[in-house]
C-alpha cells in the first residue's frame, strides 16, 4: 500500500502596506501560478483525496485556484496548526488525517514546507532531490510517496521524493 503526499507551497503573495501577514493575498503572478499548478496536478493524475490547508489568506487562495482543475469535490480541512508551524506539527497533522485518504495535498508556508520535505524524504529521484535541496519556491510542489498502509505510519526519512515541480524555471 502507498500513501502520496503533495506538499504545495502557497503561490507568490502580495505585501500590501498595513496588512497583517495572515491576511496577505496572492499577487497576480501567484494567482496564475496557483491555477497552473492545479492544472498540472490534474493532468499528471495527482488528484488529492483530502486537502489540508493553512487558513492564512494566501494559502486558501492558492488552494481555491488550484482545486478548480479537479472535476470532483475534494474534502478540505483548514487547520490553524498549519500556520506559523513546524515540520513536526505538519507531520502530526498528516498522521491524524485518518485512513480513508491515500493522497493528501498539504498547502502551507515556508520554511515549514521545505523543512518537512527534508525531514520526510529519505530518498528520491536524483534531479528532484537536488532541486528541492536548492530551494522550495512559491507554488512549488513536492510529491512524496510512502510505502505505508495509512498516514499514522509515516516517519522521518521514510518517504521517496517522486518529483519536485515549480511553475517557473528553476
Amino acid at each position: 500500500m502507498t500513501c502520496h503526499l503533495l506538499l504545495l507551497r502557497h503561490a507568490k503573495s502580495a505585501r500590501p502596506e498595513g496588512v497583517d501577514d495572515y491576511d496577505r493575498p496572492l499577487a497576480e503572478r501567484g494567482r496564475k501560478d496557483a491555477a497552473f499548478m492545479g492544472g498540472l496536478m490534474a493532468r499528471e493524475g495527482l488528484v488529492p483525496d483530502l486537502a489540508l490547508v493553512s487558513p492564512a489568506l494566501r494559502t486558501r487562495e492558492t488552494w481555491a485556484l488550484a482545486r478548480r482543475a479537479f472535476a470532483a469535490g475534494i474534502p478540505e480541512r483548514f487547520d490553524t496548526s498549519l500556520y506559523d508551524s513546524t515540520p513536526e506539527r505538519l507531520v502530526n497533522a498528516l498522521r491524524a488525517a485518518g485512513t480513508e485518504a491515500k493522497v493528501i495535498v498539504l498547502v502551507g508556508h515556508n520554511p515549514e514546507m521545505e523543512e518537512t520535505a527534508a525531514l520526510l524524504c529519505g530518498d528520491g529521484e536524483i534531479d528532484a532531490m537536488a532541486r528541492l535541496d536548492a530551494k522550495f519556491p512559491t507554488a512549488a510542489l513536492a510529491v512524496i510517496d510512502f510505502a505505508v498502509a495509512n498516514w499514522a505510519e509515516i516517519a522521518p526519512e521514510s518517504g521517496y521524493l517522486e518529483r519536485f515541480v515549480t511553475p517557473q524555471p528553476a
